[in-house]
């Protein structure tokens, strides 16, 4: 993708799903880690702000800060701290950040699996050796985390939404449960789900913005846009953009770094 990439949608009509009314949105996809990434969207929609006519604007993050990439910990101060003056800002939670909670209140039994799916990143960018954790009793190995995660950290994690509604959009991090009003919505669903969700054609009564599985590029379907283009290991970090009836993608592109990360196996979490 390139600097701005504009795609037309045919649904982008009129008569297609359109955003709020006088207020323009940007969606971005799951940053894992990647705080070089995420600067440099955040660079670019300031940049497309700036250079579009005055609106209310939307900044939704869909959640999955942490895990996998090398600096969880300086995602999620930049986030808790970022105040734009032409913006607000919108943090939903992921099923990474749901693990992360688990472990910090003392589940033992998820800890493992946690540091397997990314969570030995996470814990490296707090200051801790990953391998040696593996090799404390679990209790002791949460202690050693709670004690190196600011307060601040955890009390951001904790206050994540689960939905923003912007006109004919839902944007959330995993996905609906097809058949179920948006009240009877699970939480488990909403950062969990891929099946029966992903293959599912039928309306939902507004357009589904998501991450959480991973594509190749963004995948627009007439139910749903899935932008998760798995940033901590192609360096793509990719931010959907709404306005009236209008869409387009503001993106990173792999060589604006050197080198994107290590290439991540597929996982239980992703």
């Amino acid at each position: 993708m390139g600097f701005f990439q504009r795609l037309k949608s045919n649904l982008g009509t009129r008569s297609g799903p359109r955003g709020k009314d006088g207020a323009r949105a940007y969606a971005i996809g799951d940053i894992h880690g990647r705080l070089d990434l995420l600067e440099l969207l955040i660079a670019k929609i300031e940049a497309d702000i700036a250079g579009r006519p005055p609106a209310r604007n939307f900044i939704v993050f869909l959640g999955d800060y942490v895990d996998r990439g090398p600096d969880s910990a300086g995602v999620i101060e930049r986030l808790r701290t970022w105040q734009p003056d032409n913006a607000r800002v919108i943090f939903l939670g992921g099923n990474h950040e749901e693990v992360m909670l688990r472990v910090l209140r003392g589940d033992e039994d998820v800890l493992q699996s946690w540091l397997k799916f990314g969570g030995a990143e996470c814990a490296e960018s707090y200051g801790l050796d990953s391998d040696s954790l593996r090799k404390l009793h679990p209790a002791a190995a949460i202690d050693l985390l709670v004690a190196k995660v600011p307060r601040a950290h955890r009390k951001f994690l904790e206050e994540l939404a689960d939905t923003f509604r912007f006109g004919d959009y839902l944007f959330v991090h995993a996905g609906i449960r097809p058949g179920l009003g948006l009240e009877e919505q699970d939480r488990h669903d909403l950062r969990w789900i891929r099946e029966p969700f992903l293959t599912d054609i039928k309306e939902h009564g507004f357009v589904v913005v998501h991450g959480h599985t991973i594509v190749s590029q963004v995948e627009e379907r007439p139910n749903r846009i899935a932008i998760d283009t798995g940033a901590y290991h192609s360096g793509v970090l990719t931010a959907l953009a709404i306005e009236g009836g209008e869409r387009w993608y503001v993106a990173t592109n792999r060589d604006e770094l050197e080198g994107s990360g290590p290439a991540g196996p597929s996982s239980a979490f992703a």
